[in-house]
């Protein structure tokens, strides 16, 4: 059973790609391919005042969530390296705890391989 996940706080997202770079470099991937995919959502208009314009970082089917880095004692890349500071890596029950009362998150949990 998975233990552990990624938590993603898309309301403060920039949209700076760091966690795709940084997962490309991490892994070798070519430009076309990535562990996480920086996707954008709108711009539209919601009402007279209001837009909605938000980046989401979606974690691929080749996340791992850098299995490599965890077994050293590392966090994921995209985590390290999320200028923003909005993904968070660690136990699925107290990162649940952490989307109780805030929209705009999201929980990835990797597949067992």
């Amino acid at each position: 059973m998975v233990e552990h996940g990624l938590l993603i706080d898309y309301e403060y997202c920039t949209g700076c790609q760091g966690c795709e770079e940084a997962c490309r470099y991490e892994h070798g991937f070519p430009d076309d391919q990535c562990g996480i995919k920086l996707t954008e959502v709108g711009p539209w208009k919601i009402s007279e005042d209001k837009w909605q314009h938000d980046y989401v970082p979606i974690p691929t089917d080749q996340c791992d969530l850098c299995a490599d880095r965890l077994a050293r004692g590392k966090k994921p890349t995209c985590v390290k390296h999320c200028q923003a500071a909005v993904m968070s890596y660690g136990r699925i029950d107290e990162l649940t705890r952490l989307m109780r009362d805030k929209p705009k998150m999201v929980l990835f949990t990797p597949r067992a391989r």
